[in-house]
């Protein structure tokens, strides 16, 4: 591809129109890229996020670490998928608005339609597609994407022994069960606050928007009439006040389609839940299986338009904060506070993942390879996403 970049190491020259100001790029290689990145970003956000980072800084040169860490970190202060989010902004990096929405949608198309799909087989055969036999060999090829992601994000990330002690702090939280978003938090508060001590900020309020949320409220209490409305608005209240992991993503969705509307039953939850962590692409996509089993091919469409809709509505306000935040010393410490505790908590999913996914000696082996192949090579994440589920398959077929 001519926009990769031929030069060794992770740090890629990066052309002095690639930050923040102006078109960049085109459309169509957003789309491109984004479309490939949705179709093998299975694992999860911190697997979402590794393999951005590998995509856009180490083999093109898009964006430089340091410009990474401040969009991943300032995603994380926003409600919904960070991942898609995250993608979201780099594609407005890139190409401006219309990339915005070109890696957006394309980041969550694939997965959309996989999900479609498993959601057809299991209201048509009452079960989905066994996948564990895939995800046996694939899964600990993007523990090692993920943790050559780390490694390179910590020197840009880490900046002073201070910001390494909040960060291993971090991580001593997430490992003890406090939630990600109390991390987050306590990181920018902890950050900024040591910051104000030394340098007082001038603070002004003009130019911050407040993030308006939607009513709990259904709009149609009863399920038989204006079904794709309530379907709508509730998919969007969530996807505008959601923080956190898919496990918060879980209570919100019990409560809502489980206890308030009864429209599916715990059982069918969990199945949702799991085919959206099996699939690739943003996590999410569990409101595309169940708006199908609510209402069919059109109820899989409205949820998932209506779950991803502020994400696109938050980055596109957030466009306009981003660079203000960095030039600002206050809120640029806050910022590295944020980034800190946002890899500590990137490390901390990546330790439970290889708890449970490197079981014996051959997936260990497909780790240790993967890595190794990573650092001293520039293949893509795809040929190691592809060797995994090849060696998962043949893994299975022969058990």
């Amino acid at each position: 591809m001519t926009d990769e970049r031929s030069t060794s190491g992770d740090r890629s020259p990066l052309p002095p129109t690639s930050r923040a100001g102006g078109p960049r790029g085109s459309v169509r290689e957003v789309a491109v890229l984004f479309l490939k990145l949705g179709l093998i970003a299975f694992g999860g956000p911190a697997a979402h996020t590794a393999m951005m980072r590998d995509e856009l800084v180490r083999r093109r040169g898009w964006v430089t670490d340091e410009r990474f860490v401040d969009l991943m970190g300032a995603t994380n202060l926003i409600p919904g998928p960070n991942s898609t989010e995250l993608a979201i902004h780099l594609g407005y990096d890139r190409a401006r608005w219309r990339g915005l929405l070109a890696a957006g949608i394309c980041f969550i198309l694939p997965a959309a339609l996989i999900v479609t799909g498993l959601a057809w087989a299991y209201v048509t055969y009452g079960d989905t597609p066994a996948v564990e036999g895939l995800l046996y060999g694939i899964v600990p090829a993007v523990i090692a994407i993920i943790a050559h992601a780390l490694f390179a994000l910590l020197r840009t990330v880490i900046k002073t022994v201070w910001l390494g002690l909040l960060a291993a702090a971090g991580l001593a939280a997430y490992l003890l069960g406090v939630n990600e978003l109390i991390i987050l938090a306590a990181g920018a508060v902890i950050a900024a606050g040591a910051n104000m001590v030394r340098r007082p900020p001038r603070l002004r309020l003009h130019g911050w928007m407040g993030v308006p949320l939607l009513g709990g409220q259904p709009l149609f209490p009863d399920p038989t009439s204006g079904q794709l409305w309530t379907l709508f608005w509730t998919m969007l209240k969530i996807g505008s006040v959601l923080y956190g992991s898919g496990y918060v993503l879980l209570a919100f969705l019990q409560g809502d389609f489980v206890d308030r509307l009864h429209w599916i039953t715990q059982q069918q939850l969990i199945d949702a839940v799991s085919i959206g962590q099996v699939t690739p692409g943003p996590v999410f996509t569990t409101a595309t299986f169940i708006g199908y089993l609510v209402a069919g091919p059109a109820g899989a469409f409205v949820a998932t338009v209506a779950i991803f809709l502020p994400s696109f509505v938050f980055v596109g306000l957030l466009t306009q904060l981003t660079d203000k935040l960095r030039s600002s010393p206050w809120a640029s410490a806050l910022l590295d506070g944020v980034n800190a505790t946002a890899l500590a908590l990137m490390a901390g999913v990546s330790l439970q993942l290889a708890r449970t996914a490197v079981v014996d000696p051959l997936t260990a082996a497909i780790t240790v390879v993967t890595l190794l192949l990573l650092w001293k090579t520039k293949l893509n994440n795809a040929w190691y996403i592809a060797a995994g589920a090849a060696i998962g398959l043949v893994h299975t077929l022969l058990a």
